[in-house]
């Protein structure tokens, strides 16, 4: 899996990249199957994430979330990131 993360508005820190690794390996169990993973990171009032998963099978997954705190938008994406990437694994699994 390709990632790809940049930050739009402000300059992501050391901690902040290190908080994105971290939560991003909640996804690990599929690393297989994801292509590459595009993050965008933009801060304008709220931190606002915008998520592109792309997948060998030619289908992809877009995902947004924004908050005011850059922990509790991350943790938001990576929920609903995690579902549906379930979802498409379970997909893919069912037509085997």
């Amino acid at each position: 899996m390709t990632k790809s993360i940049s930050a739009q508005g402000f300059t992501l820190e050391r901690d902040q990249s290190d908080l994105i690794n971290q939560k991003l390996k909640r996804i690990d169990y599929a690393d297989n199957l994801i292509v590459d993973l595009i993050m965008h990171v933009k801060e304008d009032k709220k931190y606002y994430f915008d998520t592109t998963v792309n997948f060998r099978w030619g289908a992809n997954a877009h995902v947004t979330s924004d908050d005011f705190d850059f922990a509790a938008a991350l943790n938001k994406l990576m929920d609903v990131l995690d579902q549906k990437v379930k979802k498409e694994k379970d997909k893919i699994q069912e037509k085997k």
